[in-house]
C-alpha cells in the first residue's frame, strides 16, 4: 500500500507535467501563426529616409502628454505680463517694434535674483516660442508665428540669456542633492530646466529648417546661428558639450532630475544643424573628393535605395509547414496521375516525362544563358538536407510539367531588371590579391604589389584586370590613411599636418578627454529605453520629466500614461540612435581615425549586443505600435477643444500604417551596426557568437526597402561564417542578398570557388549579378573572362592559350560553368597547361 501510495501523485505529477508542455506547445504554435499570419500580411510601408520628420511631428514629440496642462499656465504668465504692457491689444496685432520693445522687456526681466519672477518670464516667452496659439484658429498660424517669433527672440539675443541660466541650473548642487533623497522624482523637480530646455529646443529646430517663405535677414540668421552653436562660444567650447556634461552627470546618478528627453533631443537637433544632415554630408563628400583630386561618386546611396523595391519577407515556421504539406500532396498527385496514365484513364499523354523545372524557367520559357550541355552538376555529399531550417524557396519544388504551351510573343516576357543599382566598386587590395593569386598559378612567384605588370599571364588574366580597374574606386579615407603613413615616416621632412577648423574637428576635440564616458551614457540610456529591457532596481529612471506628481487612479489615467511612457522611450530611442549615426559618419569624413576611436569605444561598450537585444523583438509590432494620442499632440491640443478621452480613443491611436519613428529608429540602429562590423574581421564574429542571424532574418519582415538592404549586408558579410547549410536553407535570403547588395566579400563553399554555386542558381538573383561581382573572385580558368566581360563574350573564343591552341567558349551563368573543346568536341591537342585548364575549370 505503501508503494501505491507513493507512485500515485508521482503519475498526477508526470499527468500534469504533460499538460503543461501540451499547453506549453499549443501556445507556441499559435504565437507562430499569428507571426505567420502577420508576416503574409504585411504590406509595402510607405517610408522616405531623412534627417527628421516633419516638423509639426518634430516639435509635438518634445512634449509628454503629462505636461498638457502646463501649455495653458504659459498663457497665463504671458497674459499676465502683455497685459501691463499693450493693455488690452494682441500680440497678433503689434507692429514690428512694439514687439521688439517688449522682446527686450523680458530678456531684462531675466535677470532678475527672484526665481519665481524668472520662472514666470521663461513662461512667457516659451508661449511667444510656441506661437501664441490662444490667439491662432487654425495649427498652420500657430507654427507661422512660432516661426516669426523664434527668428524675433534669436535677433533680441534670448538664446545666449537662457544659455546662461540653464548653466546656473545644471550646476545647482542644492537641486541635485535634494533630487538625490528623494524616493520618486516627478515633472515638479524639473520644471526650471525643462522650460529653459523646451525654449532651445524651439529655437534650434525651428531656425534649423528651412521654409519657401522665409525672410531673406532669416536666411543670414541661420548661417550666423549655426556658426555660432558650433563654434566654442561657450566657456570655450561648443554648446554641444554642454549637453554630453548633461548626460554623464544623468548617468552617474549625481543629478537624476535632469529632463533626458529634451536633452537628448536638444543635443541631436544640435548636432544635426552644426555638422549638417544627410544631403549636406553628401555635399561635403563631393567637395572633399574634389579636393583631393579623386573621381567623383558614382551615386548617392540614399537616392538609390529610395527607388528600390522591398522584397518578400522569409517563410516563417508554420509557412514551412505549409508548404511541405502541399510538396507532399503534389507528389501524392503526381503518384496517381501516374497511375492513370498506366491505365489510360490519364488526361495527360502517357508518354509525358516528369521532370524538375529549371527556377528560372518559372518565370521565362526559355534561359538566355542556359548552356547547351545539359549535364547537371553532381551534389556533393554535403549537400543533404539538413531538415526544416531556414525557408524553403518556392521555386525549389518539384513541379507536375504540363504539354508545353504555344511560346508567347516577346513582349509578354517578365523583364528582369539587369545588374543592380549599386556602381561596382572594387580596391586597390582586390586587385592585388587578384594579381597575386594568378601569378602563383601560371608563373610561380609573386611581384609584391605591382598591378601593372601582366607578362607572363593569360590573356583573359589580361581583361580581368582592366575590368577591375574600370570600377576602381579610391575612398577618402584611404588617402586619409595613406596621408597618416607619410607623415609617421617623415615627421621632419613633411613637418606638422594643417588640420582645418571644422565644426567636427572642433567637436571631436571638445569630446576627446570624456569621450569614453559620453559613449557609455548614451549606451546606457539606450539600453534603458529599448523595449526588451527588464526593468532592474539599479536602473537608471528615465521617467523623470513624465510621471506626474500625483499617480493615476483611474483606469483610463493609467492607460493614458501607459501610452506617455511607451512614448517617451521611443523618442529618446530614436534621438539616441540618430545622434550615434551623425557622429560616426561626420567624423568618418572628416578623419577615419576619429571614427575609428569612437568605434572603438561604442564596441568596448558592448554596442553590438545591445543592438541585437533590441532587435530580439517582435520587429513588426514594434513597427506599427500606436503609442500615441492625436487630440493630445501639439499643436492640436492647444488650438482645439479637448474632447473627452475615451478607453477606445486612447487605443485607437493614428491611422498611419506604421509608426515613423520606429521605423527611423530601427534603419539608424541597423547603420550603426553595419558601420561598427564592416571590413571588420572580429566584430563580425562577435555577430556569428551572438547568433545574430534568426535575429535579423526576422527583421526581414518589415517590407521596407532600406531596412531590408542593411539586414542583408550584415547577413552578408557573415554568411561564410555560417556554413553551406545555413546557406541551402536561406535560399530566399541568399537570392535577396545577391539582388540587393553588392557581393564582395559574400562567403562561398570552399569546394567551388565559383561566384554562383547551388545557392544562387534556384534565384532570379544569380541571373543579375553584374561585373563588380564576378570580378571581385580570383578566378582560374581562361574563361571566366566570359563573367569579366559580363557575360557578352562571342560564342568563338579568340583567346591563345599557352599552347597556341584556339577554342570555343560555351558557359552557363546559372551554374557558373563553361566548356572548352575543339573542332571534334573531344578537346584533342591540347597541350599540358590547357589540360590542366580544362581539368581545373570543370571541377
Amino acid at each position: 500500500m505503501q508503494a501505491e501510495d507513493m507512485e500515485v501523485p508521482l503519475l498526477n505529477n508526470l499527468n500534469d507535467n504533460g499538460d503543461r508542455l501540451r499547453s506549453k506547445g499549443k501556445d507556441a504554435f499559435k504565437e507562430q501563426q499569428k507571426e505567420s499570419e502577420s508576416s503574409m500580411e504585411s504590406p509595402n510601408l510607405e517610408f522616405e529616409y531623412g534627417d527628421s520628420d516633419a516638423l509639426a511631428v518634430e516639435l509635438s514629440e518634445l512634449y509628454s502628454y503629462t505636461e498638457e496642462p502646463e501649455f495653458a499656465l504659459n498663457r497665463d504668465c504671458f497674459e499676465e505680463d502683455f497685459r501691463s504692457h499693450a493693455q488690452g491689444r494682441r500680440w497678433v496685432d503689434q507692429s514690428a517694434g512694439e514687439r521688439r520693445t517688449y522682446v527686450m522687456r523680458l530678456l531684462d526681466a531675466l535677470e532678475v535674483t527672484d526665481r519665481d519672477k524668472r520662472l514666470k518670464v521663461a513662461r512667457a516667452i516659451l508661449y511667444l516660442a510656441q506661437g501664441v496659439f490662444d490667439e491662432c484658429d487654425a495649427e498652420v498660424d500657430v507654427l507661422r508665428w512660432s516661426r516669426r517669433n523664434v527668428f524675433l527672440l534669436y535677433d533680441m539675443g534670448i538664446f545666449t540669456a537662457l544659455l546662461e541660466l540653464l548653466s546656473m541650473e545644471i550646476d545647482n548642487s542644492q537641486a541635485c542633492s535634494s533630487a538625490v533623497r528623494k524616493p520618486a522624482i516627478s515633472l515638479a523637480d524639473s520644471t526650471e530646466l525643462r522650460v529653459l530646455l523646451s525654449i532651445m529646443y524651439l529655437m534650434v529646430e525651428t531656425i534649423r529648417v528651412q521654409a519657401e517663405d522665409d525672410q531673406p535677414e532669416w536666411t543670414a540668421a541661420r548661417e550666423a546661428f549655426k556658426n555660432e552653436l558650433g563654434a566654442p562660444l561657450y566657456n570655450g567650447e561648443p554648446f554641444a558639450l554642454l549637453l554630453f556634461s548633461m548626460v554623464t552627470k544623468f548617468c552617474s546618478m549625481n543629478a537624476p532630475h535632469f529632463p533626458m528627453k529634451k536633452v537628448l533631443l536638444l543635443l541631436w537637433k544640435t548636432i544635426l544643424f552644426t555638422l549638417g544632415g544627410f544631403e549636406e554630408l553628401q555635399e561635403m563628400k563631393v567637395r572633399g573628393r574634389r579636393r583631393l583630386n579623386l573621381p567623383p561618386l558614382p551615386e548617392d546611396s540614399i537616392k538609390v535605395v529610395r527607388a528600390m523595391r522591398a522584397a518578400s519577407p522569409p517563410a516563417s515556421a508554420m509557412e514551412l509547414i505549409e508548404q511541405q504539406q502541399q510538396q507532399k500532396r503534389g507528389r501524392r498527385s503526381r503518384r496517381s496521375a501516374f497511375v492513370d496514365s498506366l491505365e489510360g484513364d490519364s488526361p495527360f499523354p502517357k508518354k509525358q516525362p516528369l521532370v524538375k523545372q529549371d527556377s528560372l524557367d518559372t518565370y521565362n520559357e526559355r534561359d538566355p544563358f542556359k548552356n547547351d550541355d545539359v549535364r547537371d552538376d553532381e551534389d556533393d555529399p554535403e549537400d543533404g538536407d539538413g531538415g526544416m531550417e531556414g525557408e524553403v524557396d518556392p521555386l525549389d519544388r518539384d513541379v507536375i510539367i504540363q504539354p508545353p504551351p504555344p511560346l508567347r510573343p516577346p513582349t509578354e516576357r517578365v523583364n528582369f531588371p539587369k545588374g543592380l543599382p549599386w556602381a561596382p566598386k572594387v580596391r586597390e587590395k582586390d586587385i592585388e590579391h587578384f594579381l597575386e593569386t594568378s601569378r602563383n598559378k601560371f608563373i610561380g612567384f609573386t611581384l609584391g604589389n605591382d598591378t601593372e605588370t601582366l607578362v607572363g599571364l593569360p590573356r583573359p588574366i589580361h581583361e580581368s584586370v582592366k575590368t577591375l580597374k574600370q570600377h576602381k574606386y579610391v575612398s577618402i579615407t584611404e588617402v586619409q590613411m595613406k596621408r597618416e603613413e607619410e607623415l609617421q615616416q617623415c615627421p621632419l621632412s613633411l613637418g606638422e599636418e594643417e588640420v582645418e577648423e571644422t565644426p567636427a574637428e572642433m567637436l571631436y576635440l571638445g569630446m576627446l578627454p570624456n569621450l569614453s564616458q559620453y559613449v557609455i551614457a548614451l549606451l546606457k540610456l539606450l539600453l534603458a529605453a529599448a523595449p526588451t529591457s527588464k526593468a532592474k532596481t539599479d536602473s537608471i529612471n528615465i521617467l523623470a520629466d513624465v510621471l506626474p506628481e500625483e499617480m493615476p487612479i483611474t483606469v483610463l489615467q493609467s492607460m493614458k500614461l501607459g501610452i506617455d511612457v511607451n512614448r517617451h522611450k521611443e523618442i529618446i530611442v530614436k534621438a539616441i540612435s540618430a545622434l550615434l549615426l551623425l557622429l560616426l559618419k561626420h567624423l568618418k569624413l572628416n578623419h577615419v581615425y576619429q571614427f575609428e576611436i569612437v568605434s572603438q569605444h561604442l564596441v568596448f561598450a558592448n554596442c553590438i549586443p545591445l543592438i541585437l537585444k533590441f532587435f530580439n523583438q517582435n520587429i513588426m509590432s514594434y513597427i506599427s505600435a500606436k503609442n500615441s494620442i492625436c487630440v493630445l499632440d501639439f499643436p492640436h491640443c492647444a488650438v482645439h477643444e479637448m474632447p473627452e478621452l475615451t478607453a477606445e480613443s486612447l487605443e485607437a491611436g493614428d491611422n498611419n500604417q506604421f509608426c515613423w519613428r520606429n521605423l527611423f529608429s530601427c534603419i539608424n540602429l541597423l547603420r550603426i551596426l553595419n558601420k561598427l562590423t564592416k571590413w571588420k574581421h572580429s566584430r563580425t564574429m562577435m555577430l556569428v557568437v551572438f547568433k545574430s542571424a534568426p535575429i535579423l532574418k526576422r527583421a526581414l519582415k518589415v517590407k521596407q526597402a532600406m531596412m531590408q538592404l542593411y539586414v542583408l549586408k550584415l547577413l552578408k558579410i557573415q554568411t561564410k561564417y555560417l556554413g553551406r547549410q545555413w546557406r541551402k536553407s536561406n535560399m530566399k535570403t541568399m537570392s535577396a542578398i545577391y539582388q540587393k547588395t553588392s557581393t564582395h566579400g559574400l562567403g562561398t563553399s570552399r569546394r567551388r570557388s565559383a561566384p554562383f554555386g547551388k545557392a544562387s542558381r534556384s534565384s532570379t538573383a544569380g541571373a543579375t549579378t553584374r561585373t563588380a561581382m564576378a570580378t571581385l573572385h580570383p578566378w582560374t580558368t581562361a574563361c571566366r573572362a566570359c563573367w569579366a566581360s559580363a557575360w557578352t563574350c562571342p560564342t568563338t573564343s579568340t583567346t591563345v592559350t599557352r599552347c597556341g591552341w584556339r577554342g570555343r567558349c560555351s558557359r552557363s551563368p546559372s551554374s557558373g560553368r563553361a566548356s572548352w573543346w575543339t573542332s571534334d568536341g573531344r578537346g584533342a591537342g591540347l597541350g599540358r597547361t590547357c589540360r590542366r585548364l580544362l581539368w581545373t575549370h570543370n571541377g
